[in-house]
């Protein structure tokens, strides 16, 4: 018997081989979500950092020696990644399935914060009936009432299934690819676009010279700009580099939609410079 889990039209079996494609923060919960219905749920660990082994260790996920050696393994490939490598990490997986049945190919679920279009490329290279879309809105979820997961796609019922009574609310869009990832780049709009507002009035304000005045007028208004910046720097300090992304990201699905695109591109540039990045 091989590891393969039966299926049947490409259906996921009972206890499918699951793979997650990287565990960061996010993606340990996901695939420790998925574990009291997967019969394993595997990872990567060929060129990963220390952090990333000890988040999957702790999440008790099986390592594979590289993303060749997970495709070939799994039923249902979950990636979960920086939005700039989204379409390499599919592009990885593509190729390691080459020597497949493509009706043996595993379902593979795009959950990172990208736009309808990035996503439309990954079922380019994987097959539209096989590519689920993907979006987590929340935290990290160890515990239900935080996080929902929206799928959108063919068989996103099927994978929904896999997270019943896990910390994740699951929820289904529909069949048409493209629908979670713009209800997360419409989500991601207010909650990191407009957060960059305050980055970028304090810097102009700083740079006329009249940052105590706006203080001042601020306050008046019942705005504290220090209290605002404090909360952005203690979510930000760590993901502005992401987050840009995400903005490239959710700027490229308003211009899909014929809407104005300059808020999240005014906010990609912004992360970008406060993480010191420059690509």
């Amino acid at each position: 018997m091989t590891e393969m889990t039966e299926r049947s039209g490409g259906r996921l079996g009972r206890r499918p081989v699951v793979g997650v494609l990287h565990p960061g923060a996010m993606g340990a919960a996901l695939g420790s979500a998925l574990k009291a219905r997967a019969g394993v749920v595997i990872w990567a660990d060929g060129g990963r950092s220390h952090a990333t082994a000890k988040r999957a260790e702790l999440a008790d996920l099986i390592a594979v020696p590289d993303v060749a050696a997970l495709a070939r393994r799994c039923d249902l490939i979950i990636s979960i990644c920086p939005p700039h490598a989204a379409l390499g990490v599919a592009e990885e997986v593509a190729a390691a399935l080459t020597d497949r049945d493509p009706d043996e190919w595993p379902l593979y679920v795009d959950a990172n914060a990208v736009a309808p279009a990035t996503v439309r490329g990954v079922a380019e290279l994987l097959g539209t009936r096989r590519v689920v879309d993907g979006a987590v809105i929340g935290p990290p979820a160890w515990e239900r009432g935080h996080s929902v997961l929206w799928l959108a796609g063919e068989p996103a019922a099927e994978v929904a299934g896999l997270f019943a009574d896990s910390p994740f609310d699951t929820r289904v869009l529909g069949t048409e690819l493209g629908a979670a990832s713009a209800l997360k780049a419409c989500y991601a709009l207010q909650s990191k676009a407009l957060p960059a507002i305050w980055l970028e009035i304090a810097e102009a304000a700083e740079k006329a010279g009249v940052s105590e005045a706006l203080h001042g007028e601020l306050t008046r208004g019942g705005i504290d700009l220090p209290e605002q910046l404090a909360k952005l720097s203690s979510r930000a300090s760590t993901k502005a580099w992401r987050w840009a992304g995400e903005m490239d990201e959710a700027a490229d699905t308003m211009a899909e939609l014929g809407l104005p695109d300059g808020f999240s591109r005014a906010a990609a540039e912004i992360y970008r410079r406060w993480s010191g990045s420059t690509s």
